[in-house]
């Protein structure tokens, strides 16, 4: 299981808020980018137990990604989200609209962090706070897996509203990705308004 090592490393440096940050949607052909940015402070109590299953969203069912936002949402981490639409992704392309959601997600917090860990190779451009990015991070810091959750069961909701006014898509299935179901309601359909027309097979449609 994680542990707060990383974030432990920060605080020795006098930082009080440190906060981790991940994003869930970058490779759907259709829905926003959601991001999640997830604090906690010095005196973070930690209990093993009850964050057990606080890792990587994508190695968690959906029940338990559900038990966990829960379980977020209710402790003394401050969670901040950020949401860029495919309008956005079309216009700025699917990087910088990540960016984006995680400058977002940042703003969306009572208490700003003095320290961010980012997961990723690349920090957030054009950021004036102190920052650390961590290729898988979501595999190996404590908040940037709460992130990664937070992000990830946020942005699957909102794919299921999305669902009720586009039924024929099945985003309730895939959540916008390229299955092949989706990519034959694709071809069937055309894309919808929340298709992202800058990928593949919704270009020039």
């Amino acid at each position: 299981m994680l542990d707060l090592s990383e974030e432990k490393n920060i605080f020795s440096n006098n930082y009080k808020l440190v906060a981790g940050i991940d994003e869930a949607g970058r490779g759907p052909l259709a829905g926003p980018v959601v991001a999640a940015c997830c604090v906690i402070d010095s005196d973070f109590e930690f209990d093993k137990d009850e964050f057990d299953f606080v890792r990587d969203s994508k190695k968690l069912t959906h029940k338990k990604r559900e038990e966990m936002f829960d379980v977020i949402c209710s402790s003394d981490i401050e969670v901040g989200v950020g949401v860029c639409d495919s309008d956005t992704i079309d216009r700025i392309n699917i990087l910088q609209a990540s960016f984006l959601a995680m400058k977002k997600a940042i703003g969306d917090l009572r208490n700003k962090p003095d320290y961010l860990l980012v997961d990723g190779k690349f920090g957030i451009p054009n950021c004036s706070y102190a920052q650390k990015p961590i290729i898988k991070g979501d595999e190996k810091v404590f908040s940037i897996a709460a992130a990664s959750i937070i992000a990830k069961v946020t942005r699957d909701r909102i794919m299921m509203d999305v669902h009720k006014k586009y039924l024929e898509f099945g985003f309730d299935k895939h959540k916008g990705y390229g299955t092949k179901l989706h990519m034959e309601q694709i071809k069937k359909h055309g894309p919808s308004l929340i298709h992202r027309k800058s990928f593949g097979p919704c270009k020039g449609c």
